[in-house]
């Protein structure tokens, strides 16, 4: 298992910088997600906006069966991640995650939101506090645990705590020149897990809970990306570009 690519105070300010436009995205993706416009628009003005910004959009191009044909991952409702964006129009009461990665100058950026389309139920409003909050608990987390398994399972009782299921499948990952580094950065931790390590400065991270209403469980679809819950559940995606320094985690992706 290759530890992680400790990276200098000076390159965490680079990989600020194409942060910075990575939340840039966001702002406008929430401006624009309302009842009847449609995720390709969404992906659209996410393109033209990254490539205004003089940056190359992360996702675009990405190799698979088929490779990715998006700059952003648009997941409504019972997608989780991965949804490919298409003509289908959001409506009151959705939540969609939108995925947003970007390079600039040589560094990446990456974070996923999940927003409310018009109003939402109470149960999909907890979905979203939850998702939202244990984000930024791992956050609150890394300012006094030295390894990312205590995080881990800090995140993972906070989740069930509330009677929702994490996502087991994915998880989050170091990044710096590539948008996937080592290393893996579990949202969950079991006991005989391989693959803990130390939370150090000059680690930078992409932190990504998937939290979902019902089992957790997963498929992907016929067009080899979008992932969806088994049961339909909803689910949401939350992600930050977090890096350790010695005074402390600082969000890069704000």
């Amino acid at each position: 298992h290759r530890i992680a690519d400790l990276k200098t105070l000076a390159e965490i300010e680079l990989m600020r910088e194409a942060g910075r436009v990575v939340a840039g995205a966001h702002r406008l993706v929430k401006s624009l997600v309302a009842p009847g416009i449609s995720t390709t628009e969404i992906d659209q003005a996410i393109e033209n906006f990254l490539l205004s910004k003089q940056s190359q959009p992360l996702f675009k191009g990405v190799p698979g069966v088929v490779p990715f044909p998006a700059v952003s991952c648009i997941s409504v409702n019972d997608e989780v991640v991965h949804g490919i964006p298409s003509e289908r129009k959001l409506c009151a009461g959705d939540v969609v995650s939108v995925d947003i990665g970007a390079k600039l100058n040589g560094w990446c950026g990456d974070s996923a939101w999940t927003y409310a389309v018009g109003k939402i139920s109470p149960e999909h409003e907890l979905l979203m506090e939850v998702g939202e909050g244990v984000l930024m608990l791992a956050l609150e987390l890394m300012k006094n645990h030295r390894r990312w398994s205590e995080v881990a399972t800090n995140m993972q009782e906070y989740v069930f705590s509330h009677d929702l299921a994490i996502v087991l499948d994915f998880v989050g990952h170091g990044i710096g020149q590539d948008m996937h580094e080592e290393p893996e950065v579990p949202n969950f931790w079991v006991d005989d897990m391989e693959g803990d390590f130390i939370i150090e400065p000059g680690i930078v991270l992409a932190i990504e809970p998937m939290v979902a209403i019902g089992s957790g469980e997963i498929y992907i679809t016929e067009d080899h990306w979008t992932v969806k819950t088994l049961d339909q559940g909803f689910a949401v995606h939350f992600e930050h570009t977090i890096a350790m320094t010695k005074d402390g985690p600082t969000l890069l992706t704000i």
